[in-house]
């Protein structure tokens, strides 16, 4: 029997295709983001030489700004001042209307030069001041970012055959996350050009393996359907970038803006549970308690909870206990992001009971997932989920340092994984009184 047999057997188009459909749709949105992404990271935002030596060295006396650059700065012939030269002496004498300054000499920008922030906060080009005869590097590391994107094309596409789609689709979600992200890091222009080719790289790698996925997991009947779906997200891709541009006007905050569908796509490998408990317990210092006292607590209320899941499994099954304690948990996460720091008793026993919950999440997610697994691969399975937990527990730590940006971003951030966690959860098959699989085909017969 053919595999596609098999689906229209057992549906072609059920909840799991639907659930693909969707978090594949979710990632694929980032892909135009970035492809396009050099529009306004890479823009140019008018300047001129930067006078401020002059006027430190008071040159200018008592000179308006507008005074100020007409002395120092020559026009171009549309009356803007010029980007890119400066007299090599203030002209005071253009204070007269009347007069001009044919052939006074001129100097290329000594000390950079001041740019327009009306429209962006920072771009590559104020970054590392590419103008003037540095103006088309920008539009070289839209190059260099495509040439990784083929070489991924080449690289991924031969890989997915050899260890798998589903691996190697997570090994391209975290590789162009993690250079994206570490992109806005780069300390010089070539370090970013460089993290720019294997963010590229990486990226091809969702558009190949997706494209194959979304074929291979439907029936013959909806595999137009979910090739135009595809197409789709290309397009909202492509409209949501201007609003994420129009907002985020830092070209640092949008790379990471573009970039953040990818969390919530590796999120559905399931490494949520992990980074929401550890990045609740490595907070023991926001709430303005005793850090002994708070260890402490996190520690003890774990004692009831794990008595709780022990009656939850078989009163109300796995799926609702592993849903329900990370909605909890995320509750408890948006609740203290509302509540003032100076109400410390208020917000510490939210902490606490969200721990708590989080608790009841990881120990519900050991259980849940080795019944889940069929004897085949249970233990390949048990080892997959571990490396991801610990992938979450790697990046807990990161997005506590997010609150240096704002005081509460780390909780929000946590609040939205634990959230998603908990739509991926629901859609996860009830184990509770079953046999425990032995093949993927009583995987499949279960559904």
């Amino acid at each position: 029997m053919k595999f596609e047999d098999i689906l229209a057997e057992i549906g072609g188009f059920g909840r799991f295709q639907k659930l693909i459909v969707f978090l594949i749709f979710v990632s694929r949105i980032t892909l135009p983001c970035h492809f396009l992404l050099i529009n306004y990271i890479g823009a140019i935002p008018s300047h001129h030489c930067d006078i401020g030596f002059l006027d430190a060295e008071g040159v200018f006396g008592n000179l308006t700004q507008e005074q100020k650059l007409t002395v120092s700065i020559p026009k171009n012939e549309d009356g803007m001042f010029a980007s890119c030269h400066m007299f090599a002496e203030p002209q005071f004498q253009l204070l007269d209307t009347e007069s001009n300054f044919t052939n006074v000499p001129l100097i290329q920008c000594p000390n950079g030069w001041e740019y327009d922030n009306s429209t962006f906060i920072s771009t590559l080009s104020t970054q590392w001041d590419l103008v003037c005869e540095k103006r088309g590097m920008t539009k070289a590391v839209a190059t260099i970012f495509f040439v990784g994107v083929m070489f991924g094309a080449a690289m991924f596409g031969s890989l997915s055959d050899r260890y798998g789609r589903r691996v190697m689709l997570l090994v391209s979600y975290i590789v162009g996350m993690t250079f994206a992200v570490a992109s806005v890091f780069s300390s010089s222009f070539a370090m970013f050009a460089v993290l720019r080719f294997f963010t590229g790289l990486g990226l091809n790698g969702i558009v190949i393996i997706t494209s194959v996925l979304n074929v291979e997991w439907v029936d013959i009947e909806r595999r137009k359907l979910v090739g135009v779906i595809e197409s789709m997200s290309w397009a909202f891709g492509y409209m949501v970038l201007p609003i994420f541009a129009y907002g985020v006007r830092d070209w640092k905050w949008l790379t990471i803006t573009v970039t953040s569908p990818l969390v919530i796509a590796i999120i559905s490998w399931r490494y949520g549970v992990a980074s929401t408990y550890y990045g609740i317990s490595f907070n023991i210092k926001g709430f303005g308690l005793d850090l002994y006292l708070t260890q402490f607590l996190y520690g003890f209320v774990e004692l009831p909870t794990k008595i709780l899941v022990y009656l939850l499994l078989d009163q109300i099954g796995r799926n609702k206990t592993e849903v329900g304690s990370l909605l909890l948990v995320g509750s408890c996460l948006l609740v203290n992001v509302f509540i003032t720091k100076d109400q410390w008793i208020v917000r510490t026993v939210i902490g606490v009971l969200g721990k708590g919950f989080a608790s009841m999440a990881f120990s519900t997610l050991v259980l849940y997932s080795s019944e889940l697994y069929p004897t085949v691969i249970r233990q390949n399975g048990m080892g997959y989920n571990s490396f991801l937990g610990r992938l979450g527990v790697a990046i807990a730590p990161m997005i506590l340092l997010l609150d240096e940006v704002w005081g509460q971003l780390s909780q929000v951030i946590l609040c939205a994984i634990a959230l998603i966690t908990a739509l991926v959860a629901y859609q996860l098959p009830e184990t509770r009184g079953r046999c425990l699989p032995e093949t993927i085909e009583d995987v499949e017969g279960s559904r």
